[in-house]
């Protein structure tokens, strides 16, 4: 059993090597320039560590879809992007440049629909995270997914740090005996501090567009990490506190939020924030027998039951195509099973019902008990 285990947590994390997955580039469209993380894949940066997709031969940008002229020409001039690349709609984009996969970097409220003109389309589909807001804009998706046979691909910063990976090995490897809880942080100073783009800031504050900030922001990475290392086990109840700490920068969302998540065997508490003092990604992971905190993408601090004191470890970087989204996506359009990935949309489902129920949790003042009502 504890072989079994492993070998599953080394396809979810990505310790383990694969068959090179890439004999030609991969032809990528991009949907939407409003989410400012577009700029790590046009350019490379920390959300990107292998590179983008102007720096590397892998990968080929042969469309963008972008309603806003004066955006795109923006990006353009920023990156020396062709005027040739700028296409009115997807499927204008598709017919003439024949994307085998798009980025999505529009709000969350646009995820449901790109998927579905792509499923119409048979063009796969990565978006940066979280996949909705909404259960049910989650199980459309789904549902087009399937019933156009296309690949949907969720983004996480986190899902490509070595520490989150080394984390999830020991708990699957027995060194920390069974999971009893654990606690993920994820937040920053605020996009309004931190200088976000106007385009991007103009949705991340709409609730329709968004859900409920820092809610929806942050709140979705604990679920995504907590969900892949459960191999798809869902909480059985969900219960969230929101505040308004800085309600003259963030009138209509939440700022801070706290996520309880009650499981059969273990509680995960996810703190999600935009403000504290500078940024913060760590996941700590509290088995029977000994606990792995994370401290960044490679830093981490382990103790087991065994050790008299806890010890300082650097993680290595996850093994290609688990070093980077774009890596991981050649992969998955060559034939790598996604099963319970941190990207997966199986996954990603999940994670949606969960702040879908931590948002009606946090409106009404009382606990969301799980599975949700599905509307077919």
């Amino acid at each position: 059993m504890k072989k079994v285990l492993v070998v599953a947590l080394a396809m979810v994390f990505g310790w383990g090597g694969v068959n090179a997955w890439a004999a030609a580039p991969l032809k990528v469209g991009i949907v939407g320039l409003v989410h400012g993380h577009v700029a790590a894949f046009l350019a490379g940066g920390a959300m990107v560590p292998a590179g983008a997709i102007l720096k590397r031969p892998d990968v080929e940008l042969v469309g963008i879809v972008e309603p806003d002229q004066v955006l795109f020409e923006q990006y353009a001039t920023r990156f020396g992007l062709s005027e040739s690349l700028h296409f009115k709609s997807i499927a204008e984009m598709v017919a003439h440049a024949h994307p085998q996969a798009v980025l999505v970097f529009t709000a969350p409220s646009e995820h449901r629909r790109v998927v579905e003109e792509c499923a119409g389309l048979g063009v796969s589909v990565m978006m940066e995270k979280p996949l909705a807001f909404n259960y049910q804009d989650a199980l459309a998706i789904e549902h087009a997914a399937k019933r156009g046979g296309i690949h949907v691909l969720v983004d996480f910063e986190t899902s490509w740090y070595g520490s989150n990976t080394k984390a999830a090995q020991l708990l699957a490897g027995g060194d920390l005996g069974s999971m009893v809880k654990v606690v993920v942080r994820d937040g920053h100073q605020g996009p309004e501090k931190i200088g976000v783009q106007p385009e991007f800031l103009k949705w991340l504050v709409d609730p329709a567009m968004d859900g409920d900030g820092a809610l929806t922001d942050f709140g979705c990475y604990g679920p995504d990490l907590v969900t892949a290392m459960l191999h798809g086990e869902s909480p059985l109840s969900v219960s969230a506190v929101t505040q308004h700490l800085q309600p003259e920068l963030y009138p209509k969302v939440a700022d801070e939020a706290d996520i309880l998540l009650k499981y059969k065997s273990a509680v995960v508490i996810v703190e999600a924030s935009w403000d504290w003092p500078f940024a913060v990604k760590q996941m700590d992971v509290y088995g029977r027998t000994g606990f792995a905190k994370t401290v960044d993408g490679s830093q981490m601090v382990v103790r087991q039951e065994r050790d008299g004191v806890e010890r300082k470890e650097i993680a290595q970087a996850p093994q290609a195509p688990y070093d980077d989204p774009l890596h991981y996506l050649e992969a998955v359009l060559g034939g790598l099973d996604e099963g319970d990935s941190l990207s997966s949309l199986k996954t990603n489902v999940t994670v949606t019902e969960i702040l879908d129920a931590a948002r009606r949790s946090a409106q009404t003042g009382k606990t969301v008990v799980l599975p949700l009502a599905r509307q077919d």
